[in-house]
């Protein structure tokens, strides 16, 4: 395992449990005691824990993951995900719009495959990956960047947005639920998300089973304004079924 995947799980524990022992990391992540201190060191040299004889604890609460430590979570997951969204939006299609996130991250992916497409985005790390593909006509928003999740948010990206109307827009979120629709973290991030699905002609959202049936402190939108969702087989049951009672088409990988 990459050591920016332990140190995205050692993040993911703590936003669970609040402390971790040294121990225990060891056993789960297959490594020595030795590799776990460093990747805690390493951690507490961002301040995003602190260390404590035998492990650690965290420094506040970690709501959300840094994006640089989403990238093998549940990546066989998402990559499916990516692929069967990718086969939802038609061949004819000519414009796509993405937010950030590590699903959406692998929509885009598999999307380089398609000629003559114009994808909108506000993910810098999308940009970056798209930026070199030729036969993309890749269009860019500004606004001020988030750390967390590589986006460009605020006034400056909505107002582009609002210029803009993309044939597809492949959303990423923290949690969806029937009664409380599309969340994530951040408040601003969600105006500017809100933004970009208000924009296109239909809207497909991407999330992980973990993300179905939660909410989030930020509201994007409520369920009516979303065509389709793309998960994965994990995503609890009894939600799946009340968003599809909402009206929304789910598929599940």
């Amino acid at each position: 395992m990459r050591q920016e995947d332990r140190l995205g799980l050692i993040l993911e524990r703590l936003s669970r449990q609040n402390t971790v022992g040294v121990p225990e990391l060891a056993r789960e992540l297959e490594v020595s005691q030795a590799s776990v201190r460093r990747d805690l060191a390493r951690l507490e040299e961002q301040n995003l824990l602190t260390r404590t004889h035998g492990g650690a604890v965290a420094s506040g609460v970690l709501y959300e993951l840094p994006m640089k430590y989403r990238g093998g979570r549940r990546q066989d997951a998402k990559r499916l995900i990516a692929l069967r969204a990718a086969e939802l939006i038609p061949a004819e299609v000519t414009s796509v719009a993405l937010n950030g996130g590590s699903t959406t991250t692998e929509v885009a992916r598999v999307l380089v495959t398609r000629p003559r497409l114009r994808v909108v985005t506000n993910a810098l790390n999308i940009a970056s990956e798209l930026a070199v593909r030729t036969h993309i006509d890749l269009v860019v928003c500004g606004g001020s960047a988030r750390a967390e999740s590589y986006e460009l948010i605020g006034p400056i990206a909505e107002a582009t947005l609002s210029g803009l109307n993309p044939d597809v827009a492949v959303i990423g979120v923290d949690g969806i639920s029937a009664r409380v629709g599309l969340t994530t973290h951040h408040e601003v991030e969600a105006q500017t998300n809100r933004a970009m699905l208000l924009s296109a002609e239909m809207v497909i959202v991407v999330a992980d089973g973990t993300k179905v049936g939660r909410r989030c402190f930020a509201r994007i939108s409520e369920i009516t304004a979303v065509s389709d969702l793309v998960t994965d087989s994990t995503a609890d049951p009894d939600a799946v079924a009340e968003l599809r009672r909402a009206g929304l088409r789910v598929h599940q990988v």
